[in-house]
């Protein structure tokens, strides 16, 4: 299967979210199933200086968007099983950062055009093309639109992975023709207009052979009004080309025994080394080193649906709990400028850095003990599954993947690998914090046997990209065989060889069988002196071949089994039958020899006398 991921960034190339951590592991994951797999994105600033040196020309074309007749350059890397494909155009990629710009429309519209008019320079016609987000979602649009006039588009079927729905790519509606290149009646039929602009993302929904959100439940809120922003009508619509499939990550990437960028290495067996990055940790940001006070870790962007509000309004209440806080992000301003001036009130217990670093990320991870997620909406997150590849349990709301990853902390019967609340309340999270704090203090051995869980729960790519495989293979309309498949085959095939063996080999068991052992088992039978008695030697003879069955019993105890056995009780029975009948016959004899020399004998008798 031939399979082009289309996506706006990856790891390790440029990364801005979650997406990057998905596009760079998923498509490897496929690879390793044995699909053929190649991932197309921008060529950025960043990854011109990164990675130029490593990047291959293939060639140039023009592509057309409206009137716009514009340059675009192709590059390519090989990279583990997968090739990496660069769109080159300086004027809206030559850029510090991904997004953010005020022509962010024209940018990602030119990108989703030259995906497809790019395709005949690409090694493989593609025949599923993986869209995500708004970023990419006029590729189904342009190929319905030139599908219409150039039949080799209408082989490919498109795929699109919503990552967050908040995002929607809406411009007004003078931009449908002007800037997107596309006629009057796409927006005519209502296919890409919505409260009278363009929607980008609701016309990909709608024009996809099939579409998917990152966690099964966040698939299920997106039918809801309070999780779709105004799109809840279109899932519902789209519901049965609607599927979810959970992230995953980079397990080898994401390994404490093996990582280089923490401090010291340790495993769920050998803590000790989580302890050393602890103390690091504590050093690094300016707080206490206490040993025995757990560290409450947050690394989130700073904006309204990850749940802030709620740490706002009892941020005090936290604070008053034997505890620490380490918070790093940025965002919105109000946000930023409020644990700003918390972390001044609590100095030296209490600690935030305002930006995105990737090495403090990682120290964070492996150096705090609880990672807080509390999400008004999160449609997976990666962040609660590295933290608990690091040994950080999470306590998070149920919401999205957040519920589909983190099962809740269950006393009584030991189980669970982290710490969760439904409903988004600042009270109901403030007792679940006091809940995991005082079970890190009191309870050490139950904590440490929680972290344990949480080290051990398995978040990998291979799960994700069989159920990836399965969505393609549905709208291709083509048969994946996964291992999973094959297996139960394997295992019956044995059951199927053994089952004929059973009858075959009693009845030659039977045969061997000597005919004089089994009338030593009735005494009655034992009497009679076979040779005396040729006519019934038949029926004695064949006396063994019903009875052998029920003395090699220890064999299975099948149902046809007990047949024989039954057999041999009624042959046992005709066989003492047949002894008296011979016996019978002998005293006959006996009284017919008396009764012949009966006259004789009484003549010789006479004549004595």
């Amino acid at each position: 299967m031939k399979i082009l991921y289309a996506t706006s960034e990856a790891v390790p190339f440029c990364k801005t979210g979650g997406l990057a951590d998905v596009a760079g592991s998923l498509p490897e994951a496929l690879a390793a199933e044995g699909a053929e797999v190649a991932v197309i994105l921008p060529l950025y600033q960043r990854v011109r200086e990164r990675f130029g040196d490593q990047l291959t020309f293939e060639c140039y074309d023009y592509v057309d968007l409206a009137w716009r007749h514009s340059y675009c350059g192709l590059f390519s890397l090989e990279k583990n099983g997968v090739t990496w494909y660069f769109l080159d155009n300086e004027q809206y990629f030559n850029r510090p950062d991904l997004y953010g710009y005020m022509d962010d429309g024209e940018r990602f519209g030119f990108f989703s055009r030259a995906v497809v008019r790019m395709l005949s320079h690409l090694k493989f016609w593609p025949e599923v093309i993986h869209c995500n987000d708004w970023q990419t979602a006029l590729v189904p649009i342009y190929l319905k639109d030139d599908g219409v006039r150039e039949d080799r588009y209408r082989s490919i079927r498109t795929a699109l992975t919503i990552h967050n729905i908040e995002y929607q790519g809406r411009y007004g509606k003078e931009t449908l023709g002007d800037l997107f290149g596309l006629d009057y009646g796409w927006a005519a039929d209502g296919t890409i207009m919505m409260d009278g602009d363009v929607n980008l993302l609701k016309g990909a929904i709608l024009c996809a052979d099939a579409v998917n959100a990152v966690s099964p439940t966040y698939a299920n809120e997106l039918k809801m009004a309070y999780f779709a922003h105004r799109l809840e009508n279109i899932m519902r619509q789209c519901e049965y080309k609607l599927s979810g499939v959970l992230n995953g990550i980079d397990m080898k990437l994401y390994n404490p025994e093996t990582d280089p960028r923490i401090g010291t290495h340790y495993s769920a067996a050998d803590m000790s080394g989580k302890d050393a990055d602890k103390a690091a940790l504590q050093r690094l940001m300016g707080l206490r080193e206490e040993p025995h006070v757990p560290i409450v870790a947050i690394v989130s962007r700073l904006v309204s649906h990850k749940g802030l509000d709620l740490i706002c309004e009892v941020l005090h209440d936290m604070m008053e709990l034997p505890m620490q806080l380490v918070i790093l992000g940025k965002g919105d301003q109000k946000y930023e400028e409020f644990f700003h001036w918390a972390a001044q009130q609590y100095q030296g217990r209490m600690a935030v850095r305002l930006d995105y670093n990737e090495e403090l990320s990682m120290a964070i991870y492996s150096g705090a003990d609880l990672f807080l997620m509390p999400s008004k909406s999160e449609p997976c997150g990666l962040s609660q599954m590295i933290a608990m590849r690091y040994g950080t349990v999470p306590i998070v709301r149920e919401t999205g993947g957040l519920k589909d990853t983190v099962q809740p902390y269950e006393a009584w019967r030991d189980a669970g690998n982290g710490f969760t609340f439904a409903n988004y309340a600042s009270g109901d999270m403030l007792y679940v914090i006091r809940e995991a704090v005082y079970l890190y203090k009191d309870y050490p051995d139950a904590f440490g046997r929680l972290r344990k869980r949480a080290m051990e729960c398995d978040f990998s790519w291979a799960r994700s990209a069989r159920d990836y495989l399965r969505i393609y293979a549905n709208i291709t309309g083509q048969v994946w065989h996964t291992p999973e498949a094959e297996e139960p085959a394997v295992q019956e095939e044995p059951v199927i060889q053994e089952a004929p063996a059973v009858p075959a080999e009693a009845p030659a068991a039977v045969e061997e069988t000597p005919a004089a052992e089994v009338p030593a088992t009735e005494e009655p039978a034992a009497e009679v002196p076979v040779e005396e008695a040729p006519a019934p030697e038949a029926p004695a003879a064949e006396e063994p071949v019903e009875e052998a069955p029920a003395a090699e019993e220890p064999a299975p105890a099948e149902k046809p089994v007990k047949k024989p056995a039954k057999k041999a009780a009624a042959k046992k029975t005709a066989a003492k039958k047949t002894a008296g009948r011979a016996a019978a016959k002998k005293t006959a004899k006996k009284e017919e020899k008396s009764a012949k020399k009966g006259p004789a004998a009484k003549a010789k008798k006479d004549a004595a006398e």
